[in-house]
């Protein structure tokens, strides 16, 4: 294979990333016609067609995914070997690519991150901020942070935090006007912040356990909300019960702002893990981030 051709390939794979001709060319620094032209010849050579191009969109072919299958793991090998080459150098360097959500990136990885940066100054991170659920293969990251329960099992998990708790938290004003729940099934009666979850776009369903009995609530209410600080919010405007992370509630309930409710029904689960592919060598760059997230007991 010339290496002209291994460019073709990757330019072939960029687009297909990006479903789009324009974002796929900003990526690779060249112009749009340059990129077209380069997948068109790629297509020639092999005589087949890779893309299905229409006015608002890119999409692979059958004979396309076919070939992104084989590219996407042996670029991703490729990268990572070069990558490992790294520690032959004097000190750690390069990009490490993470995507987390809000939470795990304010309460641990930018702690980590900013001891990283300041002790490594050739090492650079990039944070992507997304609560849903990512595919780090396909979309060229290093490595997620998500709760542990929701790795993947083809993944090395590393647990970086502790345990956590969920609270059921409201104002006292709104406990005193229309009661105390004592059981889970209570919330059915009441009105109820809804947590729209940004993976799948359903509803939260409210989960508890006790006793090794595990209960899913499905509540209603006024109000919708995407995120935790909304929703936090909303509990100490008055506007009803809402669940959320224990560590994001403390200072409310201390103080008296919030009152928590259904606490026996709120055991402990997996906290935060960072995962990536088990056959993924790790960068030195990474390796040192990975260090410094470790959770120590």
């Amino acid at each position: 294979m010339r290496h002209d051709e291994i460019g073709d390939l990757i330019a072939f794979m960029t687009v297909a990333d990006e479903r789009s001709f324009t974002r796929a060319a900003a990526r690779l620094a060249t112009s749009q016609s340059a990129l077209s032209q380069t997948v068109r010849r790629l297509e020639e050579r092999l005589g087949i067609r890779l893309l299905i191009r229409s006015t608002r969109n890119v999409a692979p072919t059958e004979a396309g995914e076919e070939l992104l299958s084989t590219l996407r793991p042996a670029i991703a090998d490729i990268d990572a070997r070069l990558l490992a080459l790294g520690r032959f150098r004097d000190k750690p360097a390069g990009l490490v690519r993470i995507t987390t959500g809000q939470h795990a990136a304010d309460t641990l990885i930018w702690p980590a991150v900013e001891q990283v940066l300041r002790r490594y100054p050739d090492v650079k991170v990039e944070l992507s901020i997304d609560s849903a659920l990512t595919d780090i293969v396909e979309q060229r990251f290093d490595a997620g942070v998500r709760l542990g329960e929701q790795v993947g099992k083809d993944m090395i998990a590393v647990r970086i935090g502790p345990e956590m708790r969920m609270a059921v938290v409201a104002t006292p004003s709104y406990l005193a006007t229309h009661g105390t729940p004592r059981t889970p099934n209570d919330l059915t009666r009441h009105s109820c912040i809804n947590i729209r979850m940004p993976s799948a776009g359903g509803l939260y369903v409210w989960e508890f356990a006790k006793d090794g009995r595990d209960l899913h609530v499905r509540v209603e209410g006024q109000l919708l909300v995407n995120n935790m600080a909304s929703n936090v919010r909303a509990a100490e405007a008055g506007i009803g019960i809402a669940i959320t992370m224990e560590d994001q509630v403390l200072p409310q309930i201390k103080d008296g702002r919030l009152v928590r409710v259904l606490d026996d029904w709120c055991p402990p689960f997996a906290g935060y893990h960072i995962y990536y592919p088990s056959r993924r060598q790790l960068s030195p760059a990474f390796d040192v981030l990975l260090k410094a997230l470790r959770h120590r007991r």
